[in-house]
């Protein structure tokens, strides 16, 4: 078939993409206006505040309305909360306002804060002009070394994870952006990150219907808006070793539109992920085939170069007959009614001054509702607080190592052949030393690796931070002669997954600490923990028993 303008424009629906910058670029110009491309995606890298998101999003909507699109984008974000934090504040820019991620909201035991603090930064997209959000996340993390979802997810408890990311998902409905529950059919039990490869959960159908595929059952029954599919093989469901759930019509089609009647929006998780990418055909190829899968839309983030060449492959596609137009259609009209739902008409997007006095207010609003939930998420999950002798203490930081695709590394970030971070501590374990200072002032903040020196002193106490130290085991090498040679009490502090913490390897510290992420925001709540300014709240979403620390 000869492929008209008006097929071209339904195409180009079926596709979110990213581009590069603070303004809107000739890039992403040509894929509105060349390629019809309906929603973007904005990353960490398009944003510096609330103000420039705003007006950024107007370039681009008005951009589009110019281009004679029939509804306004669907303009989203990864927001999950937590570290994965697209559209909140950093080091250099002070942008929408920091909330705990999934295991730290849901160490809070009360689903009430997942809700509220979802709904507070999504009336803050929302004003800036952001109406999709890829979250909540609905893996179980039900693999201790999972190396991609972790504290991103809700916990090891399908029923809780279910429950918490029902509560996120209403959240976002409330503040007028559309939820998208990921990664269907689950990611959390996988030791591969999609980024890097091919994820394989060797699962019987009876087991995914018990871990899996509970929480996005009830997320479905619940009118989640979209959901994305993720880039993992499950045999039981696809029927074969190769194929990623995302490119699977069996897993898009049969299973989440015919056997669990899901009538939302599908989209797939980025196919620049090697998981796709490295497939024959690369992203062009894995466009078509996510579509025939039945995805109603393609995500892809980074390269003008692969963007052109879905766009070009879908074309062809639908020219020899592999794609349907009619299905096409037929999957536009739910993308039709996300927009109609969360997007508005045009009047309800372009031309929109930004009010930054009710950004203030409620940035300020906000502020609280997060610092009250870090200080509920903080956990003692063993031992007793010590009272620091006056004098000075040590805070131990590891070296950084690149654990997660998702959550590490702005781009340009520099690392040894090792892969740590050259010549500096994180950002962030900086801010835990200065947090140290204001409980006490005489504070020595030292990074450590394997190598590290013990023989030295160590004060009169020892804060030792890990990070996933039970994938990691360097870390608790270092721990265990710290604490020979420490004479002061020793405070361990797990700073993302808390799983180091159940490792006999701990046994004779003071106490363990878990954060549950290393944000700015979660280390400054463990520090008032830790000098019993705060008294601990938190309870562990993870158990013992799922444990594989030695």
């Amino acid at each position: 078939m000869v492929l008209s303008s008006e097929g071209k424009r339904e195409i180009g629906q079926h596709f979110v993409f990213g581009f590069h910058g603070h303004e809107i670029s000739e890039d992403v110009k040509e894929l509105i206006e060349k390629y019809h491309v309906g929603n973007i995606i904005l990353m960490k890298r398009n944003v510096q505040s609330v103000k420039q998101v705003h007006g950024l999003v107007q370039s681009l909507q008005q951009c589009a309305r110019d281009a004679g699109h029939r509804h306004p984008l669907m303009i989203g974000i990864d927001q999950e909360n937590g570290l994965v934090s697209a559209f909140s504040s950093t080091a250099k820019y002070q942008a929408g306002t920091q909330f705990p991620g999934a295991m730290a909201v849901a160490a809070i035991s009360d689903v009430n804060y997942a809700r509220d603090c979802s709904a507070a930064s999504a009336r803050e997209m929302k004003a800036a002009g952001i109406n999709w959000s890829y979250s909540p996340v609905g893996d179980v993390n039900s693999d201790p070394q999972n190396p991609v979802i972790g504290v991103r997810s809700f916990g090891d408890d399908p029923a809780k994870v279910a429950q918490y990311a029902k509560a996120v998902g209403d959240g976002l409905s409330q503040g007028g952006v559309a939820p998208s529950a990921k990664h269907f059919p689950g990611h959390g039990d996988t030791s591969v990150d999609s980024h890097l490869g091919l994820p394989v959960i060797d699962k019987s159908r009876a087991e995914l219907d018990q871990t899996e595929l509970k929480p996005f059952k009830e997320l479905i029954d619940a009118g989640v808006a979209s959901i994305m599919t993720g880039h993992m093989v499950i045999q039981a469901l696809t029927g074969d070793s190769e194929t990623p759930a995302s490119l699977s019509r069996a897993v898009t089609t049969t299973l989440l539109r015919e056997e669990l009647k899901y009538e939302g929006v599908v989209v797939t998780d980025c196919l620049e992920m090697n998981a796709v990418m490295e497939r024959q055909g690369g992203v062009p190829r894995g466009a078509v085939e996510a579509l025939g899968a039945g995805a109603d839309v393609v995500m892809v983030c980074h390269t003008m170069a692969f963007h052109r060449g879905a766009m070009e492959a879908t074309y062809e596609a639908v020219q020899n007959g592999e794609l349907n137009m009619e299905e096409l259609r037929e999957s536009g009209k739910r993308v039709a009614t996300l927009k109609q739902k969360f997007a508005g008409t045009w009047n309800d997007v372009c031309g929109k001054p930004f009010d930054e006095e009710a950004m203030s207010a409620l940035q300020a609003t906000n502020k609280k509702l997060s610092e009250d939930a870090y200080a509920k998420s903080t956990a003692l999950v063993s031992g007793s607080l010590p009272g620091f002798p006056l004098g000075k203490i040590v805070v131990m930081t590891p070296v950084v190592e690149s654990l997660n695709a998702a959550v590490d590394d702005a781009e340009g970030v520099q690392r040894t052949k090792k892969g740590h971070v050259r010549n500096t501590a994180a950002p962030y374990y900086m801010s835990f030393a200065e947090s140290v200072r204001r409980h006490t002032p005489d504070v020595e903040h030292l990074v450590y690796a394997a190598d590290f020196e013990c023989r030295r002193d160590f004060g009169q106490g020892v804060i030792f931070v890990t990070r996933n130290a039970d994938r990691s085991a360097w870390q608790l090498d270092v721990l265990e002669k710290v604490r020979t040679q420490a004479s002061g009490p020793v405070v361990v502090l797990a700073s993302c997954a808390p799983y180091e913490l159940f490792s006999r390897r701990v046994l004779g510290v003071q106490a363990c600490v878990a954060s549950f992420e290393y944000t700015s925001e979660a280390l400054e709540a463990a520090a008032s923990i830790i000098f019993n300014e705060v008294s601990p709240m938190g309870e562990s979403p993870v158990s013992i028993r799922r444990r594989q620390a030695s």
